[in-house]
């Protein structure tokens, strides 16, 4: 008798992002900034002097040290981890007992509800108000009536760009007894993070990545920002040796730059901005764009009459967006990357 797969691996869909080579990449909302350009010498030094036959430091300490001088914050409230996706996977395994409920919002990153039913948890989406912003005070009775151990969402959101304010966002956590998981990956071009109290609450875990801002996606590091507690009980629930030697030697001169934050987020959000505003005329003389969203991150919604015909006509263009049901989500690229969309859009649109 053949091995059968169970039921929720049988029918599962594996993530898929854009594939191939493409002149010009704005579906992943990665910086177009390469660190390599600033670190070239200090990364080779890092590689000819990495102990590759030793394990790394097992709860990254130097790193998070560094973390936490980078944002003010105590080392002791902060977990490393393989990107922001491994400590979302840990969380919901261990602060979830299988069959409990969590709490989730649409539109929003698909891997909160994705490992939720990997790890047998009954996961409730709330769908957000019709122009995509996030009432609290209907989060809150949505957390009392599901009776929601969990709730997770990105502030900023992805993949709307708006935001939830400083405010709102303590009014849920102040509102409830459910874990309330605020996966801040794009705060860094916002300025409402609840970063520097999360550590106060008993109930609030921020995540934090490098992949945006930072512009260091490649090496998949993110980190976890909460109470003693809760810092411990991840520490016990990941895997141990999570973030390989090398990304934590890379992120440790990453991080220790003292002004790259600033010149990265800098240099993105007048890209943005810029960005933004064409797309907002292009809006006013052409009707295939319902709607160009205030964005508030390094990327751009966009409502379309047909998403996945503009979608198809950029890529044969070799220029790669994020097409999403009847949405267009284009990351800022450079001058030159932005010209060139603007451009193709201006000829494909009505």
């Amino acid at each position: 008798m053949s091995y059968q797969l169970n039921d929720k691996l049988a029918s599962l869909v594996p993530y898929q992002p854009i594939s191939g080579e493409y002149k010009i990449r704005l579906d992943a909302n990665e910086s177009y900034l390469n660190l390599a350009d600033v670190f070239a010498e200090r990364f080779a030094n890092v590689v000819a002097n990495l102990d590759f036959n030793r394990y790394p430091d097992p709860y990254a300490v130097k790193l998070c040290k560094i973390f936490a001088e980078r944002y003010s914050l105590s080392p002791d409230f902060i977990t490393a981890s393989n990107g922001s996706d491994e400590i979302i996977g840990v969380i919901v395994a261990s602060f979830l007992k299988k069959g409990e409920t969590m709490l989730t919002l649409a539109p929003d990153f698909s891997m909160y509800g994705f490992y939720g039913e990997m790890y047998e948890c009954k996961v409730e989406t709330l769908n957000k108000e019709d122009d995509l912003t996030i009432n609290a005070d209907t989060v809150l009775q949505t957390l009392k009536n599901t009776k929601a151990r969990l709730f997770i969402f990105s502030n900023p959101c992805n993949p709307t760009s708006l935001g939830l304010s400083r405010e709102d966002v303590l009014k849920i956590i102040q509102g409830t007894d459910a874990l309330v998981v605020v996966d801040e990956a794009y705060m860094d071009f916002w300025d409402q993070s609840i970063l520097n109290t999360a550590s106060e609450y008993d109930n609030v875990i921020v995540l934090k990545t490098c992949s945006k801002a930072m512009g260091a996606a490649a090496i998949r590091l993110g980190f976890a920002i909460a109470n003693k507690t809760l810092t411990n009980a991840m520490s016990a629930a990941k895997s141990p040796y999570n973030v390989n030697a090398l990304t934590q030697a890379v992120g440790e001169v990453i991080l220790s730059d003292k002004t790259l934050l600033q010149r990265q987020v800098k240099d993105i959000l007048n890209s943005k901005n810029a960005l933004q505003a064409s797309l907002c005329a292009m809006a006013k003389e052409k009707s295939d764009i319902i709607k160009v969203y205030n964005s508030c991150t390094n990327f751009i919604f966009i409502k379309m009459v047909d998403a996945k015909s503009v979608y198809a006509a950029l890529l044969k263009k070799s220029i790669a967006v994020r097409c999403m049901g009847q949405y267009l989500r284009i990351t800022a690229g450079s001058d030159e990357e932005n010209k060139e969309l603007l451009k193709e859009l201006n000829h494909i649109l009505q």
